[in-house]
């Protein structure tokens, strides 16, 4: 894919941006708090940047720009390792409601999200990415309620708006719910990957407001986990191009026997392989961005493939980079491992490479 100067521009300030806000020191003293993000950095990114509301419509408050300019933007997060309720609130939530054909929440919830005044998420599954009956949704004269419980809800315990797969009478139906509502309890989980929070949430008759139509919740969630698959990849491909940078960089500073270490063939093959991965991994993950932009009915299919591919490629290159450091790059303070644990946290979210291999294979009658 050929980048536009706007979106190239766009690229660079994010970069400069994330370079000055979440430098390594921030990641680690982030992910070991509760809330997990900077609110002033959050704050700075929706009032001087635009970011949480850079692919909403304008007509909800948003800047108006595509699917494409979001992924460049949470490429460049993925580099950074951004601690923040991006992904949940920017991606998943936002893309919900759009999905949604409820206008009127629409005009009233978006406009929050997209000026980082509102954090929201999305609380759909309680397995490794498939939605399931273990919330209710019961009418009563006053409006509905939800009873049960979704598990690993990213940035659930943050969140001022959580939107929930429940379901109704007609079937799985998306309800929107408020932070402190009655009957909600959060429960912060202790995770492998500390810079992306998740949460358990319970609900025990816990007020809720329905968006859009009873029952039409499984063809927007369809379409929000292909589009979380694409800004997914994009997202891993950012830090993809991180580890590979240090693992470069590492090889051409360290020297064994008078000689860089990236002169020996052993090495040399290594970073070779992980440039090879990472270029592979823009491919597919810009492909697919241009994809879920022009609304393109191959999504399912080439979301699948970039996830597949994307997921054990970041992996892939963030344990070679490990390789690379040797002694050093096995050690808890190297920020190889930072990468190392998002890399395997981002291979198995919305389902591993051998699920979305499996879901290809369905597809083309395999």
């Amino acid at each position: 894919m050929i980048f536009s100067e706007e979106q190239e521009e766009l690229r660079r300030t994010v970069r400069t941006f994330l370079e000055r806000t979440s430098p390594e020191s921030a990641v680690r003293r982030l992910m070991e708090t509760d809330e997990g993000y900077d609110a002033a950095v959050w704050k700075q990114m929706g009032e001087q940047l635009g970011l949480q509301g850079i692919h909403i419509p304008e007509e909800y408050g948003g800047a108006g720009f595509g699917f494409v300019e979001l992924c460049l933007v949470l490429e460049e997060m993925g580099a950074a390792l951004l601690p923040a309720p991006f992904f949940a609130s920017a991606v998943l939530a936002a893309e919900a409601l759009l999905e949604s054909d409820d206008e009127d929440a629409k005009k009233e919830l978006l406009p929050g999200i997209a000026s980082g005044e509102t954090i929201a998420t999305l609380a759909y599954a309680n397995d490794a990415g498939h939605p399931d009956g273990a919330v209710e949704a019961n009418s009563t004269p006053a409006g509905y309620t939800l009873t049960g419980t979704r598990h690993f809800v990213l940035d659930g315990a943050l969140a001022d708006l959580i939107l929930v797969v429940a379901c109704a009478d007609a079937g799985p139906s998306l309800f929107a719910v408020q932070k402190g509502a009655e009957g909600l309890s959060t429960v912060p989980l202790s995770t492998m990957d500390l810079t992306r929070k998740q949460a358990d949430l319970t609900f025990d008759a816990t007020p809720a407001r329905l968006i859009g139509a009873e029952g039409a919740a499984d063809g927007v969630l369809d379409r929000v986990l292909w589009l979380a698959c694409v800004a997914l990849v994009n997202e891993s491909v950012g830090g993809a191009r991180a580890v590979l940078a240090q693992a470069t960089r590492y090889a051409t500073e360290r020297l064994q026997f008078g000689r860089p270490i990236g002169s020996f063939q052993a090495i040399k093959h290594k970073c070779a392989d992980m440039l090879v991965a990472v270029e592979g991994s823009r491919s597919a993950a810009y492909h697919a961005a241009a994809i879920a932009q022009a609304n393109d009915p191959s999504l399912p299919a080439v979301a699948s493939l970039a996830k597949s591919y994307v997921g054990e490629a970041y992996f892939s290159v963030a344990a070679e980079n490990i390789q690379v450091h040797g002694g050093i790059g096995f050690t808890w303070e190297h920020p190889a491992h930072l990468y190392f644990k998002r890399a395997k946290s981002s291979q198995l979210l919305f389902g591993d490479p051998l699920h979305h291999r499996e879901l290809l294979a369905q597809r083309f009658g395999l």
